[in-house]
């Protein structure tokens, strides 16, 4: 068990990658499961199965009916091999639950596709408050931009997807636009957010001033 409880209305960085740092995801239909089980999952009574909805070809990832959520998803970025995201916990117990249906159903997901048995993730994902003290800042640019603190192979490329381009185009289906309105206020519009990360990027890239930012919240995925 955790040794503390989520708080609802707060913000945590949540992250976890593939055990043994084994792939998560082998082609782009497997992100777009994933993504999708993202937006399904975070509603506190899901409408509809995943099944359904990919026998409807109508219906894709953003254009699922909104309900009481469970969490509201900030920001997020997806690798090869491991996932970060900023979450808002919207109702008591709403992060444990959302991974517990993510990770579960996912993993079900990918191992009856790829004829596979065993655990996918490595172990319980792993938490972090993000509402320290000049934190939170930081992790805006950790999360959207993370692809860029790894050098991903060419051939990996494709399956890599983040928030980024949903704040850049204002085209919000996974992230919660409340939420995101209140990021671009924050730090002035996204050409603002934008080079913020990538002072952030570079200088977490080059390993300046890693004494003051501890292994447990910037963890080297």
């Amino acid at each position: 068990m955790r040794k503390e409880a989520f708080v609802t209305g707060s913000y945590y960085h949540i992250y976890n990658r593939g055990t043994d740092k084994r792939d998560i995801f082998a082609d782009q239909k497997d992100v777009e499961r994933f993504l999708l089980s993202m937006e399904l999952f975070s509603n506190k009574i899901p409408t509809r199965s995943i099944q359904v909805i990919l026998r409807d070809n109508s219906v894709g990832v953003g254009r699922l009916q909104k309900d009481e959520k469970l969490v509201s998803v900030v920001m997020y970025c997806l690798n090869p091999n491991h996932f970060h995201f900023l979450l808002k916990q919207e109702i008591d117990g709403g992060i444990s639950e959302f991974m517990k249906r993510l990770q579960g159903g996912y993993t079900r997901y990918f191992n009856d596709k790829h004829k596979r048995s065993g655990v996918l993730f490595q172990g319980k994902f792993k938490s972090v408050f993000a509402e320290k003290e000049n934190y939170f800042e930081l992790l805006c640019a950790y999360v959207m931009w993370n692809n860029k603190m790894h050098n991903i192979p060419q051939n990996k490329l494709s399956l890599i997807r983040s928030s980024l381009s949903e704040y850049k185009n204002k085209n919000f289906y996974i992230v919660n636009e409340k939420e995101a309105e209140k990021i671009l206020e924050m730090f002035s519009g996204f050409e603002k957010l934008s080079k913020h990360a990538q002072e952030i990027i570079s200088i977490l890239r080059e390993g300046r001033n890693k004494s003051e930012i501890s292994p447990e919240e910037f963890i080297d995925l």
